[in-house]
């Protein structure tokens, strides 16, 4: 894509957003942009104010033959670092994938965690079955910031540890959540924080702070995965609860055969034209 301008090459991209969580999102099919270039790029795009401004960037590619996906990702945070998994950005992925034409409604998007079956819902809301948890740890009682807190902990595609709170609405997130995203229990990669209330056995409150964003966002899937496996091995409640997040958005959450089901919303809020050198990045 070029203009007539003095911007240079622009570069398509689409905004979206789950519940939530903002991406910008690129077809790199032609783009091309190299794996070594792309934090550079997450870090730039998803700058606030100087960039498009969002909580991850994700390059969409056609996955290698044989490899049994129908496309792949590269995702990363805002600041550059690489994620294993995102469950609202595979949703918005997913629902991106199938309106450029990657894959049809059903589809097995490639990430780090390894292949997840999506599913783009007649309501427009995306389905998708996460890979099995793994590493549960219960009851863990750390001293964090001063205070002495029982952390759950649990990897959903990414690290998570979560805390039950009576009122969610009073947690100091951002002061806690960044002590125990670097607290030495979780190192060296550090885990994102989930503070959650138990409503009933269907329904929980949550509130995230996520690593690599580090600081709250108006939601998070892979916590919000996380926080019901928890609960659920707690016997806080049943295999299928709605999760709501900071943002007031619901997650449907359900537990089936080993596996974490997320659904929920997924909207392309605007595409548009980036021009790299702007940013300071570059094609070449």
């Amino acid at each position: 894509m070029t203009c007539d301008f003095t911007l240079g090459q622009g570069v398509a991209f689409h905004k979206m957003q789950g519940c939530g969580n903002d991406f910008v999102i690129i077809d790199n099919r032609e783009l091309a942009v190299p794996v070594e270039r792309m934090p550079e790029w997450a870090r730039l795009v998803c700058r606030k104010c100087f960039g498009v401004g969002a909580d991850g960037l994700i390059f969409l590619e056609t996955a290698p033959q044989g490899s049994g996906l129908d496309f792949r990702w590269h995702f990363y945070n805002a600041d550059g670092s690489r994620a294993e998994m995102c469950g609202n950005g595979a949703r918005c992925a997913s629902k991106l994938g199938n309106l450029l034409g990657f894959a049809s409604k059903k589809h097995v998007l490639g990430t780090d965690a390894g292949g997840v079956r999506s599913e783009v819902l007649d309501n427009g809301q995306v389905k998708v079955r996460l890979t099995p948890p793994q590493d549960l740890r219960p009851g863990q009682v750390l001293d964090v910031d001063g205070e002495k807190l029982t952390v759950h902990f649990v990897n959903t595609g990414v690290p998570h540890a979560v805390v039950f709170l009576d009122d969610v609405s009073l947690a100091d997130v951002k002061r806690l959540g960044k002590a125990i995203r670097f607290h030495e229990a979780f190192a060296p990669k550090g885990t994102n924080a989930n503070f959650v209330t138990v409503k009933d056995s269907g329904s929980l409150l949550l509130r995230t702070y996520e690593r690599g964003v580090e600081d709250e966002t108006y939601a998070c899937g892979t916590g919000a995965c996380a926080s019901a496996v928890i609960a659920h091995s707690l016997g806080l409640s049943g295999p299928e609860v709605n999760v709501t997040t900071t943002g007031g958005e619901v997650l449907g959450v359900s537990l089936e055969e080993g596996h974490v089901v997320l659904r929920g919303a997924a909207e392309v809020c605007f595409s548009g034209v980036l021009y790299p050198k702007a940013l300071g990045l570059s094609l070449g």
